[in-house]
């Protein structure tokens, strides 16, 4: 089946209010410009330095999403451009972005990524640590990173239950962060959750952000 009927497909089974992330990491630019001719605007990758030489060569109304683990010496890559940060997962990489923003005369939206999986190799916060960097001076001082919501990863596995169990403690945190921290800020509105095996069930648990890949693609090569 071809992209574009693929994402057809997909667009089709999501609701008013979700957003649909293509994941175009390690896929050539033909095979983003076949999706982008279809009508997809959002994209994201995992590797800032990649996503940097996609930006460079293809439309110019595409919004970039960094998606992956991120090291805040690759953050000068992206900060002129990329529209938000979803792995976000600790305070120096906050100040690096903030920084990268600052140079660049313009605000970044971020996520603060939560590890909900059971995989110890996920990167994440716990709640602990998000509270403790909420209320650290060091992040009160960040002017150019509106956080944005929260994104996490649910275990791989076949596991429904389990899957279920991580989306709705997200969903959680996601509330929880709301009422304490942000029920002032319009813009923290967004749960990055779901890839291409378990997105219809991250949208039940209210996902705003949805990260499909294999499923517009085809498998990765």
């Amino acid at each position: 089946m071809s992209i574009s009927q693929n994402l057809k497909n997909i667009l089709a089974t999501i609701p008013v209010g979700v957003k649909l992330i293509a994941v175009s990491k390690t896929k050539p630019n033909e095979a983003i410009i076949e999706a982008y001719q279809s009508g997809q605007r959002v994209f994201g990758e995992n590797k800032a330095q990649e996503l940097a030489a996609k930006q460079k060569d293809l439309p110019s109304d595409i919004e970039w999403h960094m998606i992956g683990h991120m090291q805040s010496n690759k953050v000068k890559y992206i900060g002129p451009f990329v529209a938000l940060i979803h792995s976000v997962d600790s305070l120096n990489l906050l100040e690096e972005i903030n920084k990268q923003a600052l140079k660049n005369n313009r605000t970044i939206g971020v996520l603060l990524q939560f590890h909900i999986a059971e995989e110890e190799t996920k990167f994440g916060f716990s709640m602990e640590e998000v509270e403790a960097l909420l209320n650290s001076s060091t992040y009160k001082e960040l002017k150019n990173i509106e956080v944005c919501g929260v994104m996490g990863m649910a275990t791989f596995t076949e596991n429904q239950e389990q899957i279920k169990k991580e989306f709705k403690q997200l969903k959680a945190y996601f509330t929880q962060l709301k009422s304490a921290h942000f029920s002032e800020k319009e813009r923290f509105n967004e749960i990055s959750m779901g890839m291409s095996g378990d997105y219809l069930e991250a949208i039940r648990y209210n996902a705003t952000y949805i990260r499909v890949g294999s499923k517009i693609f085809g498998s990765r090569t």
